[in-house]
């Protein structure tokens, strides 16, 4: 861990991501009480719970899609407000969404470089609609590489409404790299996939770590067991467990809540 934090020009036990304190209320019903996690540079970090249990909530305070009531941010070791869902690319945090959310009758390699805001002097949208040359080439050259990430290239012509749902997975993840992230939320990268499709998946998350930390919902035990280096667990919007994947499958608060006796066996 020590050398990716040198890489990445971090200070050795500075942390990208820490969240302390988080609570976050829709009226009367409190979602998240008082959790706290951490992601440092080059780590794959779990976030696992039955359905209703925060996982999603969490992301979407962490993006500015849910209202924090209480709860201190440090990125990069500096304390920061809690973000606007705009300020998030130059932060450098990018996500995907559980439902994919591509343009059906956009190329695979257009619906990658709409995820290049970044980059974009011109809009982004104008660049993808070749409404500007140089900042098309720009993106067309980004989304290319984005897709070589993801072993996509071969598809970047076909239409996003042409894809098996295994592959829009893969386009999605592409488009969240355009924008050269630090930190990438996955919310539920293995869901729909078939065994073949997770294992694969397995793989590219254990290859995209080289250049991104990785925070990720998921409810594919498989998946979370193999790829993440630390889990935190949350149950009714409470923070129950953390730890290692050997830690985490063997804590009874853990079994059970969640994961069930035959998980730790």
């Amino acid at each position: 861990l020590c050398s990716n934090q040198r890489r990445w020009g971090f200070s050795v036990g500075s942390r990208l991501l820490s969240i302390s304190d988080l609570t976050v209320k829709f009226g009367g019903l409190t979602a998240l009480s008082h959790v706290h996690i951490d992601v440092n540079p080059g780590e794959v970090v779990g976030l696992i719970g039955p359905n209703g249990a925060g996982k999603t909530t969490l992301f979407n305070a962490l993006t500015g899609f849910a209202p924090v009531a209480s709860g201190k941010l440090s990125l990069n070791g500096k304390e920061h407000e809690w973000p606007s869902s705009h300020e998030l690319v130059d932060l450098g945090i990018s996500r995907t969404l559980q439902g994919v959310g591509l343009f059906p009758d956009l190329t695979v390699l257009e619906n990658v470089m709409v995820g290049g805001q970044k980059y974009a002097k011109g809009g982004v949208i104008r660049a993808a609609f070749g409404l500007d040359r140089m900042n098309e080439r720009f993106l067309e050259e980004k989304a290319a590489i984005a897709l070589e990430r993801v072993y996509a290239s071969s598809l970047a012509d076909k239409r996003a409404d042409s894809l098996p749902y295994p592959v829009t997975k893969r386009v999605a993840i592409a488009r969240a790299l355009m924008s050269d992230p630090k930190l990438l939320l996955l919310d539920e990268p293995a869901g729909g996939l078939g065994s073949q499709d997770i294992d694969w998946m397995n793989g590219l998350i254990h290859n995209l770590k080289n250049d991104t930390s990785i925070l990720l919902v998921e409810h594919h035990m498989d998946v979370v067991m193999n790829v993440c280096d630390r889990i935190y667990v949350l149950n009714f919007g409470e923070l129950i467990a953390e730890g290692t994947p050997a830690q985490v499958r063997e804590n009874p608060a853990v079994i059970a809540a969640y994961l069930g006796a035959e998980a730790a066996q």
